[in-house]
């Protein structure tokens, strides 16, 4: 059973999980090619949203050669891989010299108490992850924040925050009426 707590979520994916098949399915499409350590993990993230250390300890009893040790250097030196459970949708703020002297930890601090959630963990509802960066770039237009690819710039008024992230339950509400008018 997953162990919540606060926005906090411990992955916990049983051994009989249908995804495993569909990954061996990969595995067996790919194996004997050159360098396919990457291409497994990235496919595993696909399926299961991120690559925690049970799904690289069956990959590396999959790919025979393999380590979990080689797994788990690859999938933590990449920051294109995630060992923890996400969110929908990922936020991050900037706390780099620029953001933060111009207030980007208030934001952090919004964020936390509006979600109910710690940097580092999910909502309750699964929409939202929460971390907090170094520098994503955008000095110019301190304080930032990003949601998915959506940069918020010079955030200096935290009450603009649930205003925000409404946007984001609103397009999920739409999406999931459209999905089920289709289904219909």
């Amino acid at each position: 059973m997953a162990n919540e707590a606060r926005g906090k979520t411990e992955s916990c994916i049983r051994p009989d999980d249908p995804r495993y098949k569909e990954l061996k399915a990969y595995i067996d499409s790919v194996r004997g090619q050159q360098g396919i350590n990457i291409m497994v993990l990235q496919e595993a993230q696909r399926i299961f949203g991120y690559v925690p250390l049970e799904v690289q300890k069956w990959i590396s009893l999959e790919l025979d050669d393999v380590s979990v040790g080689e797994l788990y250097g690859i999938s933590t030196f990449y920051s294109q891989f995630n060992l923890t459970k996400q969110g929908k949708h990922k936020i991050s703020v900037c706390l780099g010299t620029a953001c933060y002297v111009k207030g980007a930890q208030a934001i952090v601090e919004a964020l936390q108490q509006h979600l109910d959630m710690e940097v580092g963990g999910i909502s309750d509802d699964g929409m939202f992850s929460l971390e907090a960066t170094r520098c994503l770039g955008c000095c110019s237009l301190a304080p930032v924040m990003m949601i998915d690819d959506d940069v918020y710039a010079k955030l200096y008024d935290t009450k603009q925050i649930p205003e925000i992230l409404d946007k984001y339950y609103l397009a999920a509400e739409l999406e999931e009426k459209m999905e089920s008018e289709v289904d219909a």
